[in-house]
Order: C-alpha cells, then sequence, then structure tokens
C-alpha cells in the first residue's frame, strides 16, 4: 500500500493544477470587463459625467407637454445613473431636446367597420441633442420615438392626453439608453 501513496498524492497535484489553470483561463476570459456604467465613446472621449437638461422645446400641435417631456427625461437618467444631472453652469454637457411631433395611428378597427377605429397607437417623436459645455459643439443627435396605445372611447382627446406621459416615458428611456450606451 505505500507504493499507491505517492500515486494519490500525484493525482490529487494533477487535479489541484488542473483546477487552478481552469480558474485562471475563467478569469482570463473576462479580461476587458468592467462593473459599473460604460458610456459610450462620443460622450467618454468628451469627458462628459454630468449633464444638464433644459426644458424641451416644443414644435408639434400638442400643447403644453414640454414639463411633462422634460421630467420624463430627466427621470429616466436618474434612475439609469449613469450621469449626474445638475445645472447648466456646473454641467459637462447640455442636453437639448426637441419635440418633434406627437402623432396617432388608427392600430385596430371595429370588427364590420373598417372606419371606425377600436384602438390608437400615439407615438411622440423627439430630436435629442449633447453639446459639450466647453466648446458649445454638438457632440451627439439621435431622434427617438416613443409610443403606446389606447382603446377608442367616448372621448378620444382626453384618452390621448392620458396616453401622452406613457409614451413620453418610452421615448425618454430610448433617449437615456443613447445616452448611457450608445445604440
Amino acid at each position: 500500500m505505500t507504493g499507491a501513496q505517492p500515486l494519490v498524492w500525484r493525482l490529487a497535484r494533477l487535479w489541484r493544477s488542473g483546477v487552478i489553470v481552469g480558474i485562471t483561463a475563467l478569469f482570463a476570459g473576462c479580461l476587458g470587463y468592467t462593473l459599473g456604467p460604460i458610456k459610450p465613446t462620443f460622450m467618454k472621449e468628451a469627458g462628459i459625467s454630468t449633464i444638464s437638461v433644459p426644458i424641451f422645446d416644443n414644435r408639434s400641435y400638442q400643447p403644453q407637454i414640454e414639463a411633462l417631456v422634460t421630467t420624463s427625461v430627466i427621470q429616466a437618467v436618474q434612475n439609469d445613473g449613469t450621469y449626474q444631472v445638475t445645472s447648466e453652469d456646473r454641467a459637462d454637457a447640455i442636453v437639448r431636446g426637441i419635440i418633434l411631433g406627437v402623432d396617432r395611428f388608427q392600430a385596430r378597427s371595429v370588427v364590420g367597420n373598417v372606419l371606425a377605429s377600436a384602438e390608437f397607437v400615439l407615438q411622440l417623436r423627439l430630436r435629442i441633442q449633447v453639446f459639450s459645455t466647453k466648446t458649445n459643439l454638438l457632440i451627439a443627435t439621435r431622434d427617438v420615438v416613443g409610443q403606446t396605445s389606447f382603446f377608442a372611447g367616448s372621448d378620444i382627446p382626453t384618452q390621448q392626453s392620458q396616453a401622452v406621459p406613457i409614451a413620453a416615458q418610452d421615448a425618454a428611456r430610448q433617449a437615456v439608453v443613447y445616452l448611457a450606451e450608445g445604440w
């Protein structure tokens, strides 16, 4: 039995070295990955960590939605956590927004009457522009479309105005994905 003991020890050492090599290979495959927010190249190269979001410009026919859309974007940026929202004089970049339009489309018609609508899709179109506060140059721009749907009832304008905040939140999420991840 004494001759078998060195063989068992050799096998144990071989197994331990195989485990160490396996763990090393596993962690070597993760090189280059980091924890936390990874900013897109256009924001990273400009050194942006704080942004300001002034009230959006409204070029749509939907009245008084500037504050709603601006607040939705600010809340989405704060929830994401990649950038700190601050005032214009302390920000590295200014994110300006333009509300391009609020459009309503028929999604479904009433059964038996194609002219009557049963459901609508509401789209809110935004243009997001990022300006450097150091150089006043445009760093990035992107058009995003937030959308939601609502069922047709007796008061369609009221139902549409109730759907606008949901479309604004969807557009804000898409804008923040672009600012935080670059796509």
